[in-house]
């Protein structure tokens, strides 16, 4: 067994929720991931943490969504954890070399996604440059609230994977 599931499984209920809503935002999903527990590799808890998604309601992504941190701003709505603010500024580091044009149109953009849609705009950063971002953001800003709640959860669930193998490389 990975010694980094191991040590998941050793830690209390409550320990191992904190370090569970490093990943993902959502208090359900967190408590659900502690008392799944214990698990018996890597495979098991990224299956179990799938299982979790799947059982989220409407509030429950929202409320993950509001532990990111707007495309190219650094501060979350709710607060973070300063691991948290480590990965969010990794999974963002191309936003750092954008050009002052494609700052100032996701600067724009965010808002306006945001009021048609109630929650930030939630994409996979890792690995897409800016220009790809905005391009994303672009092409969904005309989605029904429905469709584009479904595309977000998916992109949530895509971060959430990223962290929890962040966590286990601590």
């Amino acid at each position: 067994m990975n010694q980094s599931v191991n040590r998941l499984n050793e830690l209390s209920a409550n320990e191992a929720q904190a370090e569970f809503l490093k990943c993902c935002g959502s208090t359900k999903w967190a408590r659900e991931m502690a008392a799944a527990r214990p698990f018996a590799d890597e495979q098991e808890l990224f299956a179990k943490a799938d299982e979790a998604s799947s059982l989220l309601t409407d509030e429950d992504w929202l409320e993950a969504f509001r532990a990111h941190p707007k495309i190219g701003e650094q501060k979350a709505a709710t607060a973070q954890s300063h691991q948290e603010q480590k990965w969010s500024a990794q999974e963002q580091s191309g936003v750092g070399a954008a050009s002052a044009a494609i700052i100032s149109e996701l600067a724009e953009r965010n808002p306006e996604y945001e009021e048609r849609f109630g929650f930030i705009f939630i994409v996979c950063a890792s690995g897409k440059s800016p220009d790809e971002m905005l391009a994303i953001l672009n092409s969904r800003i005309d989605n029904d609230p429905r469709t584009e709640l479904r595309i977000a959860s998916e992109e949530q669930r895509k971060i959430t994977r990223l962290r929890l193998e962040k966590l286990l490389n601590q």
